[in-house]
């Protein structure tokens, strides 16, 4: 993989939500000090399970929701640790509805946007979700188009997926330029055929699959100017 290469001739950017717009380690942040030393252990295995359980039931054919699946890891979390307080179990699930974007994400869109090209978000999360965590982040008049999985009834990294983007925002997939901080996405979307960066925010190895991203930066702030915006 090249790492900050330039995509030229894109019309579209496509955004994943979890992970590279949101913070999805916020919503236990917001509680830390009630759940006390094993927060941060607790948000990690959150996010692993929820993340298990999308593959999972895709691979089973047994698909619910993102909402159904973010409670189920959550849910295994606590029981990992013993955590047995159903009213911070409440909060925490309320605060997935309303977790931090990253400090770059405003400035970012907004000069995507103001560059003419489309903004989206393509996202295991269901519309109910997604349109909550955009508006509790005040992104609602950047966002133009919203798409979940369950348009088409399975999480990603299925193919069907990502089609989303190429049939819902009219362009064609060389044309789309799809980010993601979740490797896994990035060389899914890949595989299907989009452009990619991958946001790869935490210093991780690239996965080792003969498809890797056009390119690799560390936050969305460096977007703009690989897309020559």
């Amino acid at each position: 993989m090249s790492q900050k290469s330039l995509i030229p001739n894109i019309k579209a950017c496509v955004f994943d939500a979890y992970g590279t717009l949101f913070d999805v380690h916020s919503a236990v942040g917001k509680y830390d000090e009630r759940l006390g030393e094993v927060a941060d252990q607790l948000s990690s295995v959150w996010r692993t399970k929820q993340l298990e359980y999308t593959w999972l039931r895709s691979l089973m054919k047994k698909h619910v929701d993102f909402w159904q699946v973010t409670q189920d890891g959550l849910d295994y979390a606590l029981d990992v640790f013993g955590i047995t307080d159903k009213p911070l179990r409440d909060d925490l699930i309320d605060a997935y509805l309303h977790l931090n974007c990253y400090p770059e994400v405003p400035d970012t869109l907004a000069k995507l946007k103001d560059g003419g090209r489309q903004i989206a978000i393509l996202s295991n999360g269901s519309p109910a979700m997604l349109e909550a965590v955009v508006k509790s982040s005040g992104l609602e008049d950047l966002v133009q188009t919203i798409l979940s999985v369950e348009m088409v009834g399975v999480f990603k990294p299925d193919p069907a997926v990502y089609q989303l983007a190429v049939d819902r925002l009219g362009v064609a997939a060389a044309e789309i330029v799809f980010m993601s901080a979740n490797a896994w996405d990035a060389v899914g979307a890949t595989a299907f055929g989009l452009r990619v960066a991958w946001i790869n925010r935490f210093a991780q190895r690239s996965e080792r699959l003969s498809f890797q991203p056009d390119t690799e930066i560390k936050t969305l702030a460096e977007l703009p100017d690989l897309l020559g915006v």
